[in-house]
C-alpha cells in the first residue's frame, strides 16, 4: 500500500477520495472543537456542576472558542509548510491532556485561560482537517460527512451528558472530550498523505476573487454566530420557558439527530442545483425557524405539536445544510488550502462570538433579546453569501461548457 508520495506504508491506507476517507477527516476535523457540538450540556453543566453564572458559563464556552479561531487562524500561513500528520499527532496528545486536567477545576477564571489554551490547538487541529478536506474532490461531499459527523456523536452528548453531571460532576463532560480524541488519534494513520494539489507551471493559477471571498466568509461568520448564541443558552431557554429538563435535552439530542438529514442532503445533492437556491432558501428557513422560538411555550407537554422542539429540529437541520455549503465554498475560492483554513477561522470567529454577545445580552433571563439578535444576523448571512454562490457557480457553469 502507498501513499500519494510514492512512499510505501506498512499501515493500510483509506482511498484519498473514498467515503472511509472522507468520515476518517470527518473526525480529524471534529476532534478540535467537538464541545461546540455538544455546547448547551458543557454551559448548562457548569451552571449546574460547579454553580457557575450564566455570564462565567458563556464566557468559558466563549474563551474555548475564540482560542480556537486564533488556533485556525495561525494555521492559515503555516499549513503549506506543516507535515499535517505529525502535527496533528502533537495536537490531539495536547487536547487529551488539557481535557484531563479540566477535569479537576473549579475556579471561573482558570477554567476560562485552561480553554482558551485548549481552543488554540483545537482550532489548529480543525484548520488542518480543513485544509486537508480541501485537497479532496467534491469539497461540499465531504464536509457534509463532517456535519453529519458532528451531528449525530453531538445529539449523543446532548441527550446523556446532563444527566451525568449531578451524578459525576463535570469530569463526564471533559472525559467525553478527551475520549473522542483518542478515538480520533487512532485513525489519523490510516488517513493518506493528501499533499497540496499540483498546479501546472506552465499554467498560471486564477487569482482569488477576494471581494466575493470576504463576502463568504463574512456569511459563514455571520451563520455560526448566530446559530451558537441561541444553541449554547438552548437548555436555559427551555427552562425558562418552563419546559422540563429531560424534555430539553432529548429535544435538542433529538433535533441534532434529525439534522443528519441536512448534511445528508449536501452528500446527495452537492453542487447539483448550484448554490444560490439552496443556502438562501435554508439560511431564511433558519431565521425564520429562530424566531419561533419565542414562542417555546407553546404546547410545551406535545412532543409533535411543541413550537420549542420544531423550531430547534428545523434549525439544526438547516444548520448542518447551510454550513456545509458554506464551508465549501470558502474552500473553493483557491486551490491550496488556505482559504478553507480561513474559512474555519472565521467559522470559530462565529462560533464563539455567538455565545459571547449572548453572554453580555442575556443578563438575568432575556432570551428574547437573544433571538432578536440571531435573528437579524441571519437575515445578513442571506444577503453577504448571494454574490460568492453566484460567483461560483458561474464558474462552474463556465467550466462545464
Amino acid at each position: 500500500m502507498s501513499d500519494t508520495t510514492g512512499k510505501t506504508r506498512r499501515i493500510p491506507t483509506t482511498a484519498p477520495d473514498g467515503e472511509v476517507a472522507r468520515i476518517l477527516l470527518a473526525f480529524l476535523a471534529t476532534a478540535g472543537i467537538f464541545y461546540v457540538n455538544i455546547m448547551p450540556a458543557i454551559v448548562d453543566g457548569l451552571i449546574e456542576g460547579l454553580n457557575f453564572s450564566n455570564r462565567e458559563a458563556g464566557l468559558v464556552g466563549s474563551a474555548n472558542t475564540y482560542g480556537a479561531a486564533v488556533g485556525a487562524f495561525a494555521v492559515v500561513f503555516l499549513i503549506k509548510r506543516l507535515n499535517w500528520r505529525k502535527t496533528a499527532y502533537a495536537l490531539l496528545l495536547a487536547l487529551i491532556s488539557i481535557d484531563l486536567a479540566s477535569m479537576f477545576m473549579s475556579n471561573a477564571s482558570t477554567m476560562i485561560v485552561v480553554r482558551a489554551m485548549h481552543g488554540c490547538c483545537g482550532g489548529a487541529l480543525v484548520g488542518i482537517g480543513f485544509a486537508v478536506m480541501s485537497r479532496t474532490t467534491e469539497v461540499s461531499r465531504s464536509f457534509g460527512y463532517l456535519l453529519t459527523i458532528q451531528f449525530g456523536l453531538g445529539g449523543l452528548g446532548i441527550m446523556y451528558l446532563p444527566g451525568l453531571v449531578p451524578a459525576f460532576g463535570t469530569k463526564a463532560l471533559f472525559m467525553s472530550l478527551a475520549t473522542f480524541s483518542v478515538v480520533t488519534l487512532c485513525m489519523v494513520p490510516f488517513l493518506d498523505a493528501y499533499p497540496p494539489r499540483k498546479v501546472d507551471p506552465l499554467v498560471k493559477p486564477a487569482a482569488i476573487r477576494y471581494g466575493p471571498a470576504a463576502l463568504a466568509l463574512l456569511a459563514t461568520f455571520l451563520f455560526q454566530a448566530a446559530n451558537m448564541g441561541i444553541y449554547a443558552y438552548a437548555i436555559g431557554l427551555g427552562k425558562f420557558a418552563g419546559l422540563e429538563p429531560s424534555f430539553v435535552s432529548n429535544s435538542l439530542g433529538v433535533s441534532a439527530w434529525v439534522a443528519i438529514a441536512g448534511s445528508v442532503f449536501v452528500i446527495l445533492l452537492s453542487t447539483r442545483y448550484g448554490r444560490v437556491a439552496p443556502v438562501l432558501v435554508a439560511v431564511l428557513v433558519t431565521a425564520l425557524a429562530t424566531w419561533a422560538l419565542h414562542f417555546s411555550d407553546v404546547n410545551p407537554d406535545s412532543w409533535f405539536s411543541s413550537v420549542y422542539w420544531l423550531a430547534n429540529v428545523v434549525i439544526a437541520i438547516t444548520w448542518a445544510f447551510t454550513i456545509s455549503y458554506l464551508l465549501g465554498m470558502n474552500a473553493e475560492f483557491d486551490a491550496t488550502g488556505q482559504m478553507a483554513a480561513m474559512g474555519g477561522f472565521a467559522s470559530k470567529m462565529g462560533l464563539a462570538s455567538g455565545p459571547a454577545i449572548a453572554a453580555f445580552l442575556i443578563g438575568q433571563s432575556n432570551y428574547g433579546l437573544i433571538i432578536n439578535v440571531a435573528t437579524v444576523a441571519l437575515i445578513l448571512c442571506m444577503v453577504a453569501a448571494l454574490i460568492p454562490a453566484r460567483v461560483l457557480d458561474a464558474a462552474e457553469a463556465h467550466r462545464d461548457i
